[in-house]
């Protein structure tokens, strides 16, 4: 095997402490929002489509009254499955529309 002693080692030591190899959970960074205020990101953007991740981030305070930034904001969206959505500007097409056009493309095709 092409691994170091001291990697299968302190699995070993691992597995004999925990009955497990797998990683410990970490810490890491506290959340700064609840999941109500989270809710209620998600309920405000739904309710006001054209509503911005830096309006609601001026609008929420997080925890101890701590501003939030945009970025907190666009992920607490997304996990919620909300994307961002830039409109369709254009003519709105229709079946005569669109057999108009092909019809046309065949023509000056040559």
């Amino acid at each position: 095997m092409n691994v170091n002693r001291t990697t299968i080692f302190r699995l070993r030591q691992r597995l004999h402490e925990t009955d497990t190899v797998s990683d410990r959970p970490r810490s890491g960074t506290p959340r700064c929002t609840t999941q109500r205020q989270d809710r209620n990101l998600v309920r405000n953007h739904m309710n006001n489509r054209f509503l911005s991740a830096l309006a609601s981030s001026r609008q929420t305070r997080g925890r101890n009254n701590q501003r939030i930034s945009t970025n907190t904001v666009r992920r607490r969206l997304s996990s919620s499955g909300i994307r961002a959505r830039r409109p369709y500007i254009g003519p709105i097409l229709f079946q005569r529309h669109r057999h108009q056009r092909t019809l046309w493309a065949q023509e000056h095709a040559a």
